[in-house]
Parts: structure tokens; sequence; C-alpha cells
């Protein structure tokens, strides 16, 4: 589940280093929650939790069904 969720966040990457922003993958866990770091411009943009919800999370959610949650940490 892990490489199938970098797969998704090397796809979505260009859009947010295009805003001067990038995520990071922290780590996977079993039940399914995904913790990601958002650092450059993400890591103090106030619409970071839009971003982290709406786009992130949508999108790993679309293409990994496993998962449940995704946070930041």
């Amino acid at each position: 589940m892990k490489e199938k969720v970098q797969e998704v966040l090397e796809a979505i990457r260009p859009s947010l280093q295009a805003d001067g922003g990038d995520v990071e993958l922290v780590d996977v866990d079993e039940d399914g929650v995904v913790k990601v770091k958002l650092t450059g411009a993400c890591g103090g943009c106030p619409f970071a939790l839009l971003t982290l919800q709406q786009g992130i999370e949508k999108n790993i959610k679309e293409r990994v069904p496993e998962v449940k949650k995704v946070v930041a940490v």
C-alpha cells in the first residue's frame, strides 16, 4: 500500500511544486492512515488543510481504496 500511495504523491507533486510547496510521505499504517508532511509554501499556507483534504486525500483515496484517512504531521 505504501508504494501505491507514493505513486499518487508523485503524480500530484508537480501541482504542489508549481505553487512553491511539496509533500513528503511519512508513514502508512496498517489501519489505512497515511501521514504526510507538507513542506515549502504548503507548510505555512492558510489553505494547507484544504489542499490536504480536497487535493491530496481525495486523490489518494480514489486510487488506493484501502486508505481511510490522510493526516498532516
